[in-house]
């Protein structure tokens, strides 16, 4: 085998690891252990290379005597994966085009799927279920419009909401403050600020009346609170009280011992996507990581590790959200929006404080 063979044999073997779609047509594999031949992206047991041939086309596969999958059907010019990521999308475009949330059973039926099937798939495939894709639809819609200075009555029925009395009676839910201040840039929200020392340098913690809204990371206290200021670049900037105090000595707490989760209240706003993303990042303990990937299966996303990476690129609060315990497949540390030392530093103090146990974290270990 020439260099060129053996790079291209690289190639498909990395396309076939990652189950890629985008590789699909471009050729199909056979296992010789089982006489059958797949799509690259075919979700059935992952061969092991040593029993793996290529082939440039499924006609060269059948020709060969191996016969196709029953799973991902390389015969077909449309993959079953196709044809269903264009179901969903279809029904993504109904569920944006309506004006009230669309019935389950209507979206099933265009889909040519039952209720359950139907269901099921666009949670797998767009990760939130389609009601709570029209309602993170909709308030995308309404914040689009009230920050292009249109009025809230205009911006309320555009986004299917209603008249302006439906949009103050849920505007704590979609904007997270009133209309009128969310178009304002925040001009009139009051927002405190506490700052404090720990081992990872300065942290910054902002909080609303509602509970803690950023948590920063960095290395001078004035950076941090330009940051901060420049969330909400109108509001009113207020000094830390007693309960934005004891929050910010938490977060120092929990930097310098990392025993167990930081629980604070916690006031954010994201897409429903993003949303997941974050509740699945607080339910992997201190001490432990996990990767994109797996984050992605664990929200029913399979395919969307790098959606899940940027998801934890916006997350607001630091430490709070643990997004520095998700880390690349093979092991590596993976980016982070607060530096890749403080990273590692974090994730050693959670391992060392792990190892330790909890008798001796009791005692200040």
């Amino acid at each position: 085998m020439n260099s060129l063979e053996l790079h291209g044999h690289r190639e498909r073997w990395r396309a076939l690891a990652r189950r890629d779609a985008a590789a699909d047509g471009r050729f199909v594999y056979a296992v010789k252990t089982t006489g059958v031949f797949c799509r690259p992206s075919c979700p059935s047991r992952r061969p092991l290379a040593r029993n793996v041939v290529y082939f440039d086309s499924a006609g060269a596969a059948e020709r060969a005597g191996f016969r196709p999958c029953r799973r991902c059907h390389p015969e077909r010019e449309v993959s079953p994966r196709d044809d269903t990521l264009a179901r969903v999308r279809a029904s993504c475009r109904a569920i944006e085009a309506a004006e009230a949330p669309p019935r389950l059973s209507a979206l099933a039926a265009a889909a040519d799927l039952s209720r359950f099937h139907f269901q099921r798939l666009f949670k797998r495939e767009v990760g939130v279920t389609p009601r709570e894709y029209y309602v993170a639809h909709r308030r995308a819609r309404l914040q689009r419009a009230l920050a292009a200075g249109e009025s809230v009555d205009a911006a309320g029925d555009g986004a299917g909401i209603g008249s302006a009395s439906r949009v103050y009676e849920r505007a704590d839910a979609l904007l997270g403050m009133s209309p009128a201040v969310y178009a304002r840039g925040a001009a009139g929200e009051r927002i405190r600020c506490g700052f404090a020392r720990s081992a990872l340098g300065w942290i910054g913690v902002a909080a609303t009346g509602r509970g803690v809204c950023a948590i920063e990371l960095g290395s001078s206290r004035a950076a941090l609170a330009g940051r901060l200021a420049g969330r909400f670049p109108r509001a009113a900037i207020d000094a830390a009280d007693s309960a934005l105090s004891a929050w910010v000595a938490a977060v120092v707490a929990f930097v310098e011992r990392p025993a167990q989760p930081l629980r604070l209240p916690l006031d954010i706003r994201g897409t429903a996507f993003q949303q997941r993303v974050w509740r699945a990042l607080q339910s992997v303990p201190p001490g432990e990581t996990t990767s994109y990937g797996a984050l992605a299966r664990t929200i029913g996303r399979p395919g969307a590790a790098r959606a899940v990476a940027r998801a934890c690129a916006t997350n607001p609060v630091a430490l709070a959200i643990p997004c520095h315990r998700a880390v690349a497949a093979d092991g590596a540390s993976g980016g982070y929006r607060w530096g890749v030392q403080r990273k590692r530093a974090l994730l050693g103090r959670e391992r060392a404080a792990a190892a330790r146990g909890p008798g001796e974290r009791s005692r200040g270990g």
